[in-house]
């Protein structure tokens, strides 16, 4: 058909064309008029470093210069010369009268690597194996290397009316294991007859082994200290 047929006007022509191409190119205008998808790029997570470096951003090192260090005492053994001299400055330590014969260390000798325990009867069960583990922590220890029986005697009496001033009823007591185990054998024998001890064990072996006892005594319920 010629562009010069009078049979048509203009526009049929025109729309006449376009049907061929539509015709020719089907997809042509459904392509044409599809929505553009835009992409949207997310910005990069900032790493742990730049974050904490944002949130810590104004924040000022706080001045230590006046705040004091705390430090935990140390507990040191004390020997029977430190008690000697302690007795010699404030006057001789009153010990309840306490008597502590000789006669049930030497009936009952003890061996230098043998293992201590005594305990009353009414002594509760886990308040016992509680001291035999060392979990019941001593108020002080004393040290008895180099005295002689007098003063390991003295020193005995000394530690225990320390502890029940203090109102503290758990001790140590350094007696050693030499070979005859001459100190071990009366603090043993002592120890038994004392009113204020419950109960007495070897010492675990971070603690001095079978070189030392742990010994749980009676609270002071008298004590005005403590009222």
């Amino acid at each position: 058909m010629s562009k010069h047929d009078s049979s048509l006007s203009k526009a049929q022509f025109d729309l006449l064309n376009a049907f061929k191409k539509q015709i020719t190119s089907p997809h042509s205008t459904a392509i044409a008029k599809q929505p553009e998808h835009k992409v949207q790029v997310e910005p990069a997570p900032e790493d742990d470093e730049a974050l904490f470096k944002k949130s810590m951003h104004g924040v000022k090192k706080m001045d230590t210069s006046n705040i004091a260090k705390i430090e935990k005492d140390k507990k040191k053994k004390l020997d029977s010369q430190t008690l000697a001299k302690r007795a010699s400055a404030i006057g001789p330590m009153q010990t309840d009268n306490a008597e502590l014969s000789d006669t049930q260390a030497m009936l009952n000798p003890v061996a230098s690597q043998a293992t201590l325990s005594y305990r009353i009867a009414t002594l509760q069960h886990k308040v016992f194996e509680d001291l035999k583990a060392g979990n019941l922590r001593w108020f002080e220890a004393v040290d008895l290397h180099g005295c002689t029986v007098e003063d390991a005697r003295m020193a005995v009496l000394q530690i225990i009316q320390m502890a029940k001033d203090e109102n503290q009823n758990v001790i140590k007591i350094v007696h050693g294991k030499g070979p005859e185990a001459i100190l071990k054998t009366y603090v043993n024998g002592w120890l038994r007859q004392h009113r204020d001890v419950l109960a007495f064990v070897s010492a675990p072996e971070k603690q001095g082994g079978t070189g030392a006892v742990l010994v749980l005594l009676k609270r002071s319920e008298k004590n005005p200290k403590f009222k």
